[in-house]
Formats: structure tokens, C-alpha cells, sequence
């Protein structure tokens, strides 16, 4: 990360091209840190890729910013090297993203069956002594940990492939030359947060369109009443599974909305802290959708007794609650968040001195 100005008559002879240019070098210098751990770990177990959790997260989050920046600023760069850098980082992001989000995965959908089998506590769970509980567990357990193993296959087949090797020396080339576009990266710095506007107008409008009315309401259990009545691109869905699927899809897409807002916010060093907190709960809304999907491929699995098909069927419910809770939390959050833009955001406070504060990397 690029240190802040010291003086506002630096930050103001400072060019847009500059300050996107440091921005993105120190996000490189991240990356070439953190993936020599993750190559360095070929050939070990599933989960020991990278080599920490803490290499794993910089690594990711220098992917993240990264194709961000490139997605809002993208008219200061180079088209064609922006347009394949996001390409690149695109896969490395989803490939590298599969394996940590299984192991989530099973961590969520185990707690959960256990914390609704519990005996004990203040009152048992409901599948307390159900003779599922025991099969379904084991059966969700063996299917992510399949799945997991088969996603780090994946990642180790790729990590000295030619397609990776490549994008470390763009990562290489981009921490010491940043393809810049005349005359866009010539324009005053002073400039960028108008740039960064169109990301959250993009936010805003995603917001929008979001049915918040219907998540007014925590654990409505309104999602469970109204799959007929999902539209589609050629007319009803009437798949239960499909239409989660698009009942979904647009809490998924402002999430990733709120992501490049915040990325864009970092680079104007204006960061917006409500803006991490929407963050986190979108991707609780992300965890809990997939894992309520996994519940229930888990109970179409050939053979399971009738017993440990209803567990399954119940923690699928049990996730698709905690969806609805991250969207009654967001439905909560959004509407002061959103004046707030709309007011102006991030002005630098007082006794900075004029200097907006440095982002938080989370």
C-alpha cells in the first residue's frame, strides 16, 4: 500500500496514473511474496496450501484488489493488458478460493448439524437422539473432504503450470511498470474519487434492485414459501434448486459490488468502515447459500437412508435461515450506509488535517 500524502499540496500534484501505479505496485509486491509460500507447498496435504493462513489471505486479498482497481480504474490502463490481467487473476482468485471455501464449508455444516443435535445446553437441538444425525454428519464430512482434496489436486496440478508462471512475471512486471494510458493516468489525483463515484453508483443501483422488503423481516423463513414464483430468463422456474439459484444471484452480485467499492475507496485513501461490515455479511450470505446447496446434493446421494435424507434436509433448511438473516442484516445496515454516500463519502475529518486515513486490508 502506497503511504499516505503527507501534505494536501502533494496529494493535489500528484496524477491519477501515480497514485493507481503505487496502488497496484505494492499490491504486486503482496503477491510475489505470498505465492513462493503457496508453490513452495506443492505436494503436501490438502489444507497445507499455502503454507499459513496468513499467506493464503495475502494472496487472495493482493488478487482481490488487484482485478478490482484494473475493473474501476480500467480506463487508465492499457486495454488490452487490462482486460488480460483480469482474465488471469480471475482464474488464479477462483482457483486458489475453492479449496479454503470447502474447508468453511464443512466447518459450517458440521457445527450446524451438531448444534442441532445437542442434548445438552439450554434445551436440545432439534435432531437431539435422531438416528440420522450420526449418517448424515459422517456423509457431509466424507463428501466436502472428497471435494476438498480434488480442489487441491486442482490447485497443485496448476501452481507450475505455464499459465501460472506467466501471471507471476506480469505480477513481476506490474510491481516495476505499470502499463499506464495517456492522457487518463496524466489527469490530477484529485480526480479519482470521481472515478471511484462509479463504483458505488454501481452499489447503489445493485442495492436497488434487491428485494429488501421481503427481508425486513429476520428468520421470515419468507425464501422457503415463494420458489414457484421465481422469475427466469424463459419463464418460470419451477426446480426448487434452480430457483434458489436465482433468488440468489442478485445478493451475490452486489456483494461482489461492495468489494470493488471498498477497493476503490482504499486507493482514494478514503475508506468508508460501515462498507466492511456490509462486506462480511454478504459473505455470510455467500457461505451459508452454498453451504445450504451442499446439504441438499448431500441428500439426493444414491442410497441414504430416508433418516439421514430428513437431517440433511433439515440443515439445509437450517442455512437457508442464516441467508435470510444475512439479508435481514443487510436490509438493516443499508439504508444509513446509503445516505451516507449519498451525503458524500469519506471526507477527510478534521483533525487529519485535510489527510483522509490510511485503509484497513482487511
Amino acid at each position: 500500500m502506497t503511504e499516505a500524502p503527507t501534505t494536501a499540496a502533494a496529494a493535489s500534484a500528484a496524477t491519477v496514473g501515480e497514485v493507481l501505479a503505487g496502488y497496484l505496485t505494492a499490491q504486486a509486491g503482496v503477491f510475489l511474496r505470498a505465492l513462493p509460500q503457496a508453490v513452495g507447498e506443492a505436494g503436501s496435504r490438502p489444507g497445507a496450501l499455502p503454507a499459513s493462513a496468513a499467506a493464503a489471505d495475502d494472496l487472495l486479498r493482493a488478487v482481490r484488489r488487484v482485478g478490482g482497481v484494473l475493473h474501476t480504474f480500467g480506463t487508465v490502463f492499457e486495454q488490452s493488458w487490462a482486460e488480460e490481467a483480469r482474465t488471469e487473476l480471475r482464474w488464479l482468485l477462483n482457483l486458489l478460493g475453492q479449496e479454503p471455501a470447502y474447508q468453511r464449508r464443512a466447518a459450517r455444516l458440521l457445527a450446524a448439524v451438531d448444534s442441532l443435535g445437542e442434548t445438552a445446553g439450554e434445551g436440545p437441538g432439534m435432531l437431539a437422539g435422531h438416528a440420522g444425525t450420526p449418517k448424515a454428519r459422517a456423509l457431509l464430512e466424507r463428501q466436502l473432504t472428497l471435494a476438498r482434496t480434488r480442489a487441491h489436486t486442482a490447485v497443485l496440478q496448476e501452481l507450475r503450470s505455464a499459465r501460472l508462471h506467466a501471471l507471476a512475471d506480469r505480477m513481476t512486471l506490474l510491481a516495476g511498470d505499470v502499463p499506464l494510458a495517456a492522457p487518463a493516468a496524466a489527469r490530477p489525483a484529485a480526480e479519482l474519487p470521481g472515478q471511484a463515484a462509479g463504483a458505488l453508483a454501481a452499489l447503489v443501483a445493485g442495492a436497488e434492485r434487491l428485494p429488501l422488503s421481503r427481508a425486513a423481516t429476520p428468520y421470515g423463513g419468507d425464501g422457503l414459501h415463494r420458489l414457484a414464483t421465481v422469475p427466469a430468463a424463459r419463464g418460470p422456474v419451477l426446480d426448487a434448486e434452480a430457483a434458489l439459484a436465482a433468488d440468489d444471484a442478485p445478493w451475490h452480485r452486489v456483494r461482489i459490488l461492495v468489494k470493488r467499492a471498498r477497493y476503490a475507496l482504499e486507493v482514494c485513501r478514503r475508506p468508508v468502515p460501515e462498507l466492511d461490515g456490509l462486506d462480511a455479511v454478504l459473505d455470510r450470505h455467500q457461505e451459508a447459500a452454498d453451504a445450504a446447496v451442499t446439504a441438499a446434493t448431500a441428500a439426493r446421494t444414491p442410497r441414504i437412508t430416508p433418516a439421514t435424507a430428513y437431517v440433511l434436509g433439515v440443515v439445509h433448511a437450517d442455512q437457508r435461515l442464516e441467508v435470510e438473516a444475512a439479508r435481514y442484516a443487510f436490509g438493516h445496515q443499508w439504508p444509513t450506509l446509503s445516505l451516507g454516500l449519498a451525503a458524500g463519502w469519506g471526507s477527510p475529518r478534521p483533525e487529519s488535517g485535510g489527510v483522509p486515513p490510511a485503509p484497513r486490508m482487511a
